[in-house]
């Protein structure tokens, strides 16, 4: 497997730290709001990261935390009146249900801010102990710049971003690692050094020492976190620990809408669940996965529903050998496919040797449309498209259904009776205008053996 590493800036080949398992802690969302389409695709990459190791024959733990306690969700709480534990917990599951519609799978570990306390204490009064970071009159601590590595290649004049001014503060771009509490707050925590809640950076580094006990091997996140936010964790864990946070770092593209970046303050966001009320998750998302994980993302309908043709070529060669079985995968395809995804996530490639294997298996199943041998090797290879890729699960028959709303399924398996009784009666000229109008709706039926079928088209 080869991975291009974010702060060495070069493709490498992957080790893990011990052999035959891999460690991947992914940076979440903070909870107060709706999941966009830039959590989706950030959730994307590391769900195909975690579905092509585990292909590999690696032991994966991927953890994904959720930020609990942010400013942001303090002022979601006097806003809506509503609890932060409400709030937080409302919008954690909505983001769970979200990416199952995605066919992302759970992480395997999923800590909240709230919960690693704990955690954020110790490592925090580590830092204060060795005078890297420091306590203010009003309860903030701070970490002292000047007492870090350079870990990260690049800085970013960017990295004072969410910096607070403090007249308290021995530096300009020194960060906050915990916040005194203030009057009217909804929430604080009670540590040895002072009253209050975290900062955003030390959340994931006390996290991963939590529960990994050490260096992790993957690092992951949206390309927008590398700095501050990736540069602040790796220099607290490696003074807090003296050890490394990451043996690699992954990150992935932006996402824009129609050109423009998703961003709230441009107010453009695009939420997912608007997305995912239009159009099914499986075609979300594969449209997603279709781009490189590095590259930023242009998410149009446009290009959405041209990617789609991709996806109803799998499920009609699916359709052709419904309901054969899996043999051996076509070792041909299994390598090539597999070798395109262990080239750094290679989907556009991986996506062009599924293009050959149903063009080349549509065609010997033109020529021995009875080849159960043939059938059994394409279940198998689809049966491998579905685990690693995550697409192509779905009853195909149902699959080309998507988008038909239940009223309209009700007339159609109505019309399909009545064309049953038609055709059992020879009355062969309604069984015809039956067929003629569903057509004109944009339905095509199939007589088959097992009875009539039918499809959006």
């Amino acid at each position: 497997m080869n991975i291009f590493d974010s702060i060495k800036k070069e493709k490498i080949q992957f080790k893990p730290i011990k052999e035959g398992e891999v460690s991947i802690y992914v940076c979440g969302p903070t909870v107060y709001d709706n999941a966009h389409i830039g959590h989706a695709k950030s959730a994307l990459t590391f769900d195909l990261l975690s579905r092509v190791l585990t292909e590999e024959g690696y032991k994966v733990t991927l953890a994904r935390n959720f930020t609990d306690i942010d400013d942001k969700i303090i002022n979601k709480s006097k806003e809506t009146g509503k609890t932060i534990k409400e709030i937080t917990n409302f919008y954690i599951q909505k983001y769970k249900d979200e990416m199952s519609a995605l066919n992302i799978n759970e992480a395997d570990i999923e800590p909240k801010a709230t919960e690693s306390i704990n955690a954020m204490e110790k490592m925090i009064q580590n830092l204060i102990d060795k005078d890297i970071a420091y306590l203010t009159s009003n309860g903030d601590v701070y970490f002292d710049i000047t007492k870090k590595e350079e870990i990260f290649k690049e800085n970013n004049d960017n990295t004072i971003n969410r910096v607070e001014h403090n007249p308290e503060k021995r530096n300009q771009k020194d960060f906050a690692l915990w916040k005194g509490f203030k009057e009217g707050e909804p929430i604080s925590f009670k540590t040895s050094f002072s009253k209050g809640r975290p900062g955003w950076h030390i959340e994931c580094s006390a996290m991963i020492e939590d529960n990994f006990n050490g260096t992790i091997d993957i690092h992951g996140g949206g390309s927008d976190l590398l700095f501050p936010h990736h540069e602040n964790e790796a220099a607290q864990t490696k003074c807090a620990t003296g050890h490394k946070l990451a043996n690699y770092w992954m990150h992935n593209g932006m996402v824009q809408i129609n050109g423009i970046k998703v961003s709230k303050s441009l107010g453009n966001s695009f939420f997912l669940k608007d997305a995912l009320e239009i159009y099914d998750g499986e075609i979300l998302r594969y449209y997603l996965n279709s781009v490189h994980y590095k590259s930023d993302f242009n998410f149009s309908e446009e290009d959405l529903i041209s990617s789609k043709k991709g996806l109803d070529k799998l499920y009609r060669l699916k359709k052709r050998i419904y309901g054969s079985i899996a043999s051996k995968e076509n070792k041909g395809f299994q390598i090539a496919f597999m070798n395109a995804l262990s080239d750094d996530l290679n989907v556009s490639l991986s996506l062009s040797k599924i293009e050959d294997m149903i063009s080349e298996s549509n065609e010997k199943l033109d020529k021995s449309p009875e080849d159960k041998n043939l059938k059994k090797e394409i279940v198998s290879n689809i049966k491998l498209i579905e685990r690693v890729l995550g697409i192509g699960f779905k009853n195909p028959y149902e699959y080309f259904k998507i988008g038909v709303d239940v009223d309209f399924k009700n007339k159609i398996d109505s019309l399909l009776k009545e064309r049953d009784i038609a055709k059992k009666e020879r009355n062969f000229n309604l069984a015809d205008k039956i067929r003629t109008e569903l057509n004109e709706k944009g339905i095509s039926i199939m007589d088959l053996p097992t009875g009539t079928v039918w499809e959006k088209v």
